[in-house]
């Protein structure tokens, strides 16, 4: 039965190390295609809303973007992106700043930051889950 006290947050401490991960793995990957210094003209293909929660719980919309733009190389990409602006419709045409590589990493939002404070927001969260975790088990430690 002891296992179980410590099975349980040790789960927990993966789930969060694991969203801090793929947090700050996303906000690399934009920030490379912010700081690569390649851009492109690209058209907006789709704008849709996708909707979460309802019944008892609030509903939250986010606007998503399909774009696609032609490297410099010739190869076309398209790409989703979530949270963009509400004036981009389809058929507009906006700045893409994109990486190069096998996978091709791009953006149409602008680099301001922001992603940077986030990513350093949700280690600092993680890294508290993390802490009472462990000082949980090291207490049931102590108390057995």
């Amino acid at each position: 039965m002891d296992a179980f006290f410590y099975v349980i947050p040790v789960q927990i401490m993966a789930v969060a190390l694991f969203g801090a991960y793929l947090v700050v793995r996303r906000w690399h990957r934009t920030r490379s295609a912010w700081r690569s210094g390649l851009t492109a003209e690209a058209r907006c293909l789709r704008v849709y809303a996708t909707a979460h929660g309802g019944g008892d719980t609030r509903v939250y919309t986010s606007l998503r973007h399909v774009y696609e733009f032609r490297t410099r190389e010739g190869r076309v990409v398209r790409f989703e992106e979530e949270g963009g602006p509400g004036t981009t419709l389809e058929g507009d045409i906006v700045t893409v700043h994109y990486a190069d590589g096998p996978d091709v990493v791009a953006t149409a939002r602008p680099g301001r930051g922001g992603h940077g404070c986030a990513a350093c927001a949700v280690i600092a969260m993680a890294g508290v889950v993390v802490l009472v975790c462990a000082v949980f088990m090291v207490a049931l430690t102590a108390m057995s």
